[in-house]
């Protein structure tokens, strides 16, 4: 019966490890199953990186370089008139469009463009607005209200 006082292991597990660079009856003389010269040849050879090109110019330098990404640009949840038409209370806020699944939870500043027509009196409260969606709004005899961003 095996138990813990005389387990072994099993059949196969304890090899010695081959000795490297010890003639040619080894299998592994001569390069030691390394190739031939090279980079990987060398000691140390594990430490490349996995994006080195060998030296070659690397791929992110060789693409061309476009446009101009602005640290401080303020990303803003975009709204039509025509989507504050579908709601149906009169004062308009943040709160409101989110209830309404018209701006995300995540907390963006709201934008109204001026894409579509309005037919009754809103007040609007949002971060930003075009001058068209502000025109319309105020033609139906509703008021717009910029928040603090």
């Amino acid at each position: 019966m095996t138990d813990l006082s005389n387990l072994s292991r099993p059949r196969g597990a304890n090899q010695e490890r081959k000795r490297l660079g010890r003639g040619p009856g080894s299998g592994k003389g001569k390069t030691s199953g390394k190739g031939h010269k090279g980079q990987k040849a060398r000691t140390g050879h594990h430490g490349i990186p996995a994006w080195f090109e060998g030296g070659q110019m690397p791929l992110q330098r060789r693409m061309p370089k476009r446009g101009f990404n602005n640290p401080n640009r303020k990303e803003y949840e975009v709204l039509n008139v025509a989507d504050l038409a579908r709601v149906e209370e009169s004062t308009i806020t943040p709160e409101v469009l989110q209830k309404y699944r018209l701006a995300s939870v995540a907390g963006r500043p709201v934008k109204v463009l001026g894409d579509g027509t309005i037919d009754r009196k809103i007040d609007l409260k949002v971060h930003a607005i075009s001058a068209s969606a502000k025109s319309k709004i105020e033609a139906a005899g509703g008021t717009v209200e910029l928040l603090e961003a």
